[in-house]
């Protein structure tokens, strides 16, 4: 039962160089993929005169993700396992693939690494407006249901490429899967909501525009599809007579 192997983790773990480097390669990681993901948006809106918006626009703006996300899980998955996300950090955690204390480091360093990255490109692009994720056409818990679907998927992939102990080779291909499945999704669920799928993503956009509009949905839609895969798919499909995936591993 995944239940059983929820940890809390020690109090030193939140001082130990292992999981502070970890915490580093998050930040950096997630930096990488926001400034990509997010700036890629307002290139195209600049280029295209709120083209952002249109087919093309949001084409882009998969094909961007994608590519980002496939790189900044690649450079982080030997050193934090390149989670780049806090919902695939709480569907690990509930899957007891890692302790609830580097859990949080986790999510300082991604909520920060995302800020960093909308400052670093509001200063870069001289001050240009950060489109933050808002609802278009659909309802608060329409949303909340597309977040909980889109991020089962992505959730789902990372269990199956990068934590499963039986994974073999399969594990080489993760950060193109992993990609690939957020590019899909973003085609899929950018006309409604965004598609964000990373409360992280949404909250440094949010933060510096300060826009809360509905911004909750983009940690409850998240957080409940992660947690479910990670349930899933950890009870399911992941035999405990393997041993125990290290935290250091993902």
């Amino acid at each position: 039962m995944p239940i059983r192997n929820i940890a809390i983790g020690g109090r030193e773990e939140a001082t130990h160089p292992d999981a502070l480097k970890a915490a580093l390669a998050e930040f950096i990681s997630t930096l990488i993929f926001v400034f990509a993901g997010s700036g890629s948006s307002m290139a195209f809106n600049k280029l295209t005169d709120d083209g952002a918006t249109t087919p093309s626009g949001l084409i882009s703006a998969a094909i961007a993700h994608g590519f980002a996300l496939f790189v900044a899980v690649a450079v982080a998955a030997n050193i934090s396992g390149g989670h780049v996300n806090p919902a695939v950090t709480f569907g690990a955690f509930v899957g007891g693939n890692i302790t609830l204390l580097r859990g949080i480091l986790y999510w300082i360093a991604q909520l920060l690494g995302s800020t960093v990255a909308v400052l670093l490109l509001k200063f870069s692009t001289g001050g240009l407006a950060i489109p933050a994720f808002g609802l278009t056409g659909i309802g608060v818990w329409n949303a909340v249901v597309l977040e909980i679907v889109l991020t089962f998927g992505l959730v789902y992939t990372v269990y199956a490429t990068a934590i499963d102990p039986k994974k073999g080779n399969l594990g080489i291909i993760a950060p193109i899967a992993i990609g690939f499945i957020v590019g899909a999704n973003i085609l899929t669920g950018g006309p409604f909501d965004g598609a964000s799928m990373n409360p992280a993503v949404s909250f440094g956009p949010a933060l510096v525009s300060w826009t809360w509009n509905s911004h909750w949905v983009y940690w409850v839609g998240p957080l409940i599809g992660g947690g479910l895969a990670g349930l899933i798919y950890e009870f399911f499909f992941i035999s405990h007579t393997h041993e125990q995936l290290p935290t250091t591993d993902y």
